[in-house]
């Protein structure tokens, strides 16, 4: 919980240097709210036993029910908002911990909703997840693309309509699969002709670093309005992350499809590069239209819909990363500054107005809790909860209203340390620990 909480920290640190609010969403949702959202993804949802009230769902992510308080804040917030939340969600899921694969886990979740100029926020989300990554020292890289891309490739393609997100699951599954078993899904389970899933292979399969000019001299692709306005999406996307000098981790990856079904624009993946088989750390996208579910209709009949993007950190799998790392002895679980000892005599009431002292001055502070503890057995406190300073007592101290100020730190002996005048003992300490 330490280094978890030390990692919600530099997180929300990083949210809130780019002028997000945090906002709380329930648990439970409506499943009617839930369903029809995540794709093949939905049979992941957990649906509560009806007890004779509204059939609820535990939520499945943090981007839904985001939408829906957008929706219900109406026009006061209908205009411009960046939010975080960091807050857990449910799948049903088969749990494998050392991939940081739960049923029950946390997301850091940073979105921009509202109308802004093309590609600017989206741009920021991306600037974003790079600091992030950065300040937990994890390596890696973005994978991108755009659903009108793709959309438009697989028309191209000869994709009917009605299959293109079913084939875009399918397509999705390149990361862990190889081309003939997602062949295979396409043509033998989802029923498309071998002729247009080989079409899609020679796109999705490409990799190229020049790949984006390598698409704009596609004729048949760029006849289609949609992949051409993905592509200039794209293009206006690399030259703001160029400013924000983040373009050098971004690959732009045909086969990314982002199996989630609300996603309209820009979609991305964060892979991290430190250890094989925990696969995606980070992903999202821009989701224009999932407000308009929830909002109604305005007086022409249109959803009121309001354009968002964001980007959701995989916690979970971070954290198994950063765990990995760590000497498990050595992490200080506590947040303790100074440890109140005695010498010789007990001393337990003398101690416990000195700690009392201590916590007044917002100062956190500790003692053995017996009448009289062995020396030894207090250092050895010091050293195992990692306490930086110790604060000695003994007979003389007290006589000469003086405390011993010990750097528990330096290796020197055990009876060291710095004798202070007793009213001078706070600004001391805070002096040492600034």
């Amino acid at each position: 919980m330490a280094v978890r909480q030390n990692l919600f920290r530099t997180i929300s640190s990083i949210f809130q240097r780019h002028g997000a609010v945090t906002i709380d969403t329930p648990v439970f949702e409506l499943s009617e709210i839930l369903s029809g959202k995540y794709g093949e993804d939905s049979k992941l949802i957990y649906d509560l036993a009806d007890q004779g009230g509204e059939q609820c769902s535990l939520r499945y992510d943090l981007t839904v029910p985001f939408a829906r308080y957008l929706a219900m804040q109406g026009k006061k917030e209908a205009q411009q908002i960046k939010r975080y939340q960091i807050a857990k969600v449910y799948r049903r899921d088969q749990p494998v911990m050392t991939k940081g694969r739960l049923r029950e886990f946390f997301q850091c979740d940073f979105d921009i909703a509202g109308n802004y100029d093309p590609m600017i926020p989206d741009a920021e989300v991306l600037k974003i997840l790079s600091d992030t990554l950065d300040a937990v020292q994890v390596p890696f890289y973005i994978k991108l693309n755009h659903r009108k891309l793709l959309d438009g490739l697989f028309q191209v393609c000869g994709v009917e309509q009605t299959q293109i997100r079913s084939i875009s699951s399918a397509i999705d599954k390149l990361d862990k699969l190889p081309w003939e078993q997602v062949r295979r899904e396409m043509t033998e389970e989802k029923g498309l002709s071998e002729v247009v899933a080989d079409r899609i292979g020679q796109y999705v399969l490409k990799r190229d670093e020049h790949i984006l000019d390598i698409l704009e001299k596609d004729e048949f692709l760029m006849g289609n309005e949609e992949a051409r306005q993905g592509i200039a999406d794209i293009k206006l996307l690399l030259e703001y992350l160029d400013l924000f000098g983040v373009k050098d981790r971004v690959r732009l990856d045909l086969s990314l499809a982002r199996g989630l079904d609300y996603y309209t624009g820009i979609i991305y993946e964060a892979i991290q590069t430190e250890v094989e088989g925990i696969g995606s750390i980070a992903a999202g996208g821009r989701y224009d239209n999932l407000v308009g579910m929830f909002s109604g209709t305005n007086k022409r009949g249109q959803p009121k819909t309001i354009p968002c993007v964001g980007i959701s950190v995989g916690v979970e799998r971070l954290f198994s990363l950063l765990m990995a790392r760590q000497d498990v002895e050595k992490i200080k679980s506590n947040a303790t500054q100074v440890y109140v000892i005695s010498a010789g005599d007990g001393l337990l009431k003398e101690r416990m107005r000195l700690v009392c002292e201590l916590w007044d001055a917002g100062i956190k502070a500790s003692f053995m809790f017996k009448n009289k503890p062995k020396l030894e057995k207090q250092w050895n406190v010091c050293e195992k909860e990692q306490i930086p300073f110790a604060v000695i007592i003994g007979k003389d101290e007290l006589d000469n209203k003086q405390v011993r100020i010990k750097d528990m730190r330096q290796k020197s002996n055990q009876g060291g340390g710095v004798v202070v005048e007793r009213k001078e003992m706070i600004d001391v300490l805070k002096n040492k620990l600034t």
